[in-house]
């Protein structure tokens, strides 16, 4: 199995999170039971977002989320997330993403693990 473990971290953007719905305001709580990863996200723009997942042997995530935001319009995606552990211990998770459902686009983020 994998050396990483996201339960009960949290995350906030660092890249390419300042517009959109996505912005640095928005904060994420992994969940993980083996090699199944789930959370939930909110803030910002974002009334209340999810997302199901699996981790890879390797450590990389295969993700499902969607959201709804503030103006009640339904987004949903595809994202790939590979993980790094900083120096201090905590994950930074770098994403590459596509939106699937309620509009079009896709691109890359990061999100940093946050000790709030």
């Amino acid at each position: 199995m994998s050396k990483f473990d996201f339960n009960r971290r949290r995350f906030r953007g660092i890249e390419n999170y300042d517009d959109g719905d996505l912005t640095g305001e928005v904060l994420f709580t992994y969940h993980q039971d083996g090699k199944f990863v789930w959370g939930e996200f909110s803030g910002g723009r974002v009334a209340r977002g999810n997302l199901v997942a699996r981790m890879r042997e390797d450590g990389v995530i295969d993700m499902l989320w969607q959201y709804v935001n503030i103006d009640a319009n339904l987004v949903g995606g595809i994202c790939l997330s590979k993980p790094e552990v900083l120096p201090d211990g905590r994950y930074r998770v770098h994403e590459s993403w596509s939106i699937t459902v309620g509009g079009d686009g896709m691109g890359t983020s990061v999100i940093e693990e946050v000790n709030e």
